[in-house]
């Protein structure tokens, strides 16, 4: 988990150091020094601004608001419980007011982030599966792959609101940062963090059942329930609630659920035979 973490925290500093010198080049083309000096400071200021800020722009972007321990108890509790045994200090908690059952985190790292689960995910699964999937949702936190995943989030996002301002320019201006976004997401996230999530949350459950089970009643959801956000919030969630044409799938990073359950059974071969023996 180490490894992995290092491996997050690199990707993001390689980033805003790339988009610093990027900036750079372009104010010493423009204007030498005085302009090199100007636009670094402009990069490096927009470079601290989405390490501190962006998961409260992710969750004002998705209308997470804070869920009080009054209201949730039961949730609160569970989750204390499960950020202990990863080490991490408890998220903050926020809830989304909404029947499409999904969870994400976002935050800096294992001493700071927030959990937002939606009001369908706490009605649609039964504790063990809610377990599961907070359980996967912390151990991001973890390997401090809420980091990418809020800044390749934030970054896409921007890029893709801007196209947005463009007027009859809207379409040719998506088709050229669509794609951008997307490289970008790419390049920060991989398929193998879910992989990494599913085998840490199974070993935290002391079940791979839990997590399985949900991942197949959520993508069951996917097909009956109606979702409607910015594509490029696709890498937060638990699975992929998007469909797989168009401008949300160039923003797919999530492996294919059959493969994620079929791993997770994997870590107990003998559970058909107990299945069965029930």
């Amino acid at each position: 988990m180490r490894a992995a973490a290092a491996r997050n925290v690199l990707k993001v500093l390689v980033l805003f150091l790339l988009f610093c010198g990027v900036a750079g080049g372009l104010g010493w083309i423009l204007g030498e020094v005085r302009l090199l000096s100007l636009f670094v400071f402009a990069a490096s200021l927009v470079a601290a601004t989405f390490w501190a800020y962006g998961d409260r722009f992710v969750l004002g972007m998705t209308g997470a608001r804070e869920l009080p321990i009054g209201e949730s108890p039961v949730l609160h509790s569970t989750v204390e419980r499960l950020a202990a045994v990863l080490r991490i200090a408890k998220p903050k908690i926020c809830i989304l007011r909404d029947g499409h059952p999904r969870a994400y985190v976002v935050g800096r790292g294992p001493a700071g982030s927030t959990l937002a689960v939606s009001e369908g995910l706490l009605v649609a699964l039964p504790p063990a599966e809610l377990e599961g999937v907070l359980a996967h949702e912390l151990a991001h936190v973890r390997t401090r792959d809420v980091l990418t995943q809020t800044v390749a989030v934030m970054l896409a996002a921007t890029m893709i609101e801007t196209s947005r301002i463009g007027g009859f320019l809207e379409r040719a201006l998506l088709f050229v940062l669509g794609p951008l976004a997307s490289a970008f997401v790419h390049a920060l996230l991989s398929a193998r963090r879910e992989f990494t999530a599913d085998l840490i949350a199974a070993g935290v459950c002391g079940s791979p059942h839990g997590l399985a089970d949900a991942l197949i009643r959520l993508e069951q959801a996917t097909e009956l329930v109606r979702f409607q956000a910015s594509p490029a919030t696709e890498p937060l969630y638990t699975i992929d609630p998007f469909p797989e044409d168009g401008l949300p799938g160039l923003f797919a990073t999530h492996p294919p659920v059959a493969e994620r359950v079929a791993r997770l059974r994997d870590l107990d071969p003998e559970w058909r035979a107990k299945l069965r023996a029930a």
